[in-house]
Parts: structure tokens; sequence; C-alpha cells
């Protein structure tokens, strides 16, 4: 029988998680298809680029035959991929440099996103560092973009599918006080110049 002081689900959901804030720290996103990963690797030519956490999840659940796909087991995907957004936050803060730029493919705040799309369970846990694990005020989202819109053995949303994940991304992270800063529908050294524009600006 598990003793008083024993942790449990609810004592770890209500833990308060301290405030980290990093400014350095940029978040690029948006839905499916939208050219984020060509920017990205653009932007990667000077700059360091943390991975995109679910597409690498997905990989290695496909290789392994594992049940954490959005098209398998949904929930355990999300806490899977909750679970190492967090950790790859704290291994970057811890191990590189604060003052340059360091942009995100995407932040831990796009699964209570995902979660919110599919109707799952928001946590305590998941809702405390959200509010307490900060990245740059300033959030890139990129708007879909049916032109150049396709699907791949890791993206399987359609495109009314893609449409609604940006909607809901926007309002993800407007709820929890970042700005939303919509990257236009330009080539792509078009849209690393606006980015590392807005960054200069620090507004």
């Amino acid at each position: 029988m598990c003793k008083p002081l024993c942790p449990n689900k609810t004592s770890q959901n209500r833990q308060m998680i301290k405030l980290k804030e990093n400014n350095n720290f940029y978040v690029i996103t948006g839905g499916p298809g939208v050219g984020k990963t060509t920017l990205l690797e653009r932007l990667g030519k000077n700059y360091e680029i943390v991975p995109e956490i679910a597409r690498e999840l997905i990989k290695e659940q496909q290789n392994n035959n594992g049940k954490a796909l959005p098209w398998e087991n949904k929930n355990l995907y999300k806490e899977m991929m909750f679970d190492r957004s967090i950790r790859s936050f704290e291994e970057i803060e811890n191990n590189t440099n604060k003052g340059k730029p360091i942009f995100f493919d995407r932040g831990f705040l796009d699964t209570i996103c995902y979660a919110e799309l599919i109707e799952s369970e928001i946590s305590e846990r998941m809702k405390s560092y959200a509010k307490n694990w900060r990245y740059n005020k300033n959030v890139f989202i990129l708007p879909p973009w049916q032109e150049i819109y396709e699907t791949d053995n890791e993206r399987k949303q359609d495109w009314k599918e893609a449409v609604l994940t940006f909607e809901k991304m926007s309002e993800t992270y407007t709820k929890y006080g970042y700005n939303i800063v919509e990257v236009p529908k330009k080539t792509v050294s078009e849209r690393a110049d606006f980015v590392l524009k807005v960054i200069e600006k620090k507004y």
C-alpha cells in the first residue's frame, strides 16, 4: 500500500514547474506542408536548429512497429511527444549559448494544440510547463499554402485538417501569451530574411 508521502499522478500533475525564460529560443510552427522544413534548413546554415520531435517519434515507431502513432494510439503519441519535447527544451537550455538565436521546429505547445484537436486531456502538468517554460514571445507561424501542400509517410493530414491545425495552433500560442508572427508566402530566402528582421527588431 502506498504511504501518504508517496507521490501519485495527481500530485505530480499539480507540482509547480519553475519559471524558465529563454528569449533566444524561437519557435517556427504551423500546419503541415507549409514549407517549414525548407525554411529551417535555410536558417540552419547560420543558426542552431532543433529538429521536429513529432517526425522523429513517428519514424522511430514505424521502424519498431510501435503504437505511439497519430493513426494508431493518439493518446500515447501525445504523451510521448510532449515528454520528448520537454526533454529537448531542457537539453538545449543546458548545453547551448544563450546569446545566439536557436530555432525550434515546433515547440511543446504544439502537443497541447494536438491534444485539443483530438479532444484529449490536457493535464495540469502540461499546462504548468506551457505557462512557466517560455520561448521567445514571438512565435513564427507559417500559414496554409495549398500550392505547395503534399502528404508523405509521416504527414497524412488532408488539406482541411492542415487549415484547422494552423487555426488551432494560433489560438493555442496566443492563449499562453505569445505574439503570433505570420511568415509571408514568399521564397525561402525571403522568408528567412523576414524571420531574422523580426528578431533584430525585438518587438
